[in-house]
């Protein structure tokens, strides 16, 4: 497929229009469902196919030179060109920082105890800080090394969709567990957790590198193995998404966000990180509030009734 011109200047039409709707959408799909345990990838799968953000066709800049997702290089000598798809997955990426500013203003508080205990004046603090690090740390070391693996034989619908399925089986089985006596009246923080405990919950949440798993959902449940209740297991979900998802935006940002801006722009960029902030804020609220009711049920149904659309769509 010929590439396609891209204006910078404004002197031809953008090969990639994204409208004021297409980045109010992307916001709203990546803050509600970056931390609900219904996976954001499967959404965004449909939001991307849904908006016609999925054209492979290589970017040229307005003076004909490509942009570049990778630079040629040793290791990628002809270059891997930036496309309407690739710039689509870098601003939903990007956008992410909204999601996690949303997160730190509600857990404030959490926040505040972790920098008094570098300080030495909160030891339940330095516990959360070391609980947080050892639940990140894994997912870290294991997406730094497999991540082309995952994005050349993971990153399809098929596999997506298997995800879902295996994640819902494993939310019921969770349920059932914690739903037997002597496993629902614990009154543990996440602070609480031993190293061991929240190391356990890092090595679960490298199954959540297998696109359509849900990080949310496997630490959710590795906490309710742990002992923590659906709310306390949901915050400590939330507070280890902290550096997993900055991580993820920076790195992302780093490698693509130039190209991405210029083929996007920064009001949208802005706009689509403005609404991912809102948006998590009440996901975060809705579902912590919804937890502590009812569980993770319900959440399992919608993955499969997800998984179910995404088949529907894709695969027939």
């Amino acid at each position: 497929m010929d590439p396609v011109p891209l204006s910078i200047s404004g002197e031809t039409s953008p090969a990639a229009e994204l409208s004021v709707r297409d980045a109010v959408i992307l916001g709203l799909v990546e803050g509600v469902t970056e931390f609900l345990p219904i996976s954001s990838t499967g959404h965004l799968i449909i939001a991307t196919h849904s908006l016609k953000l999925e054209s492979t066709t290589p970017l040229l800049d307005s003076k004909g030179g490509p942009l570049w997702y990778k630079a040629p290089s040793e290791k990628h000598p002809s270059g891997i060109p930036l496309t309407p798809k690739l710039a689509a997955d870098t601003y939903i990426v990007v956008i992410q920082v909204g999601a996690i500013a949303a997160v730190a203003l509600l857990y404030w508080g959490q926040i505040v105890g972790i920098l008094r205990g570098l300080l030495g004046r909160n030891a339940s603090g330095i516990r959360l800080l070391r609980n947080i690090f050892l639940a990140f740390f894994p997912v870290a070391v294991a997406g730094l090394l497999l991540n082309a693996w995952i994005d050349a034989h993971l990153f399809s619908i098929g596999a997506v969709v298997a995800a879902l399925v295996s994640g819902a089986v494993l939310m019921f089985a969770a349920e059932r567990w914690r739903q037997q006596p002597g496993n629902t009246s614990s009154r543990k923080e996440p602070a609480d957790l031993t190293a061991m405990e929240a190391l356990g919950i890092g090595l679960m949440q490298c199954l959540a590198l297998w696109p359509g798993t849900s990080r949310s959902m496997v630490t959710m449940v590795g906490g309710y193995f742990c002992g923590l209740t659906p709310a306390r297991a949901a915050e400590f979900s939330f507070l280890v998404g902290l550096p997993t998802l900055a991580g993820a935006a920076v790195y992302k940002g780093a490698k693509a966000g130039p190209a991405m801006i210029a083929v996007f722009g920064w009001p949208h960029v802005i706009l689509g990180t403005a609404v991912a902030a809102v948006s998590a804020a009440l996901a975060v609220r809705f579902l912590v509030h919804y937890l502590t009711r009812h569980g993770l049920g319900l959440f399992a149904l919608y993955r499969l009734l997800l998984a179910g659309t995404l088949a529907w769509i894709f695969l027939r």
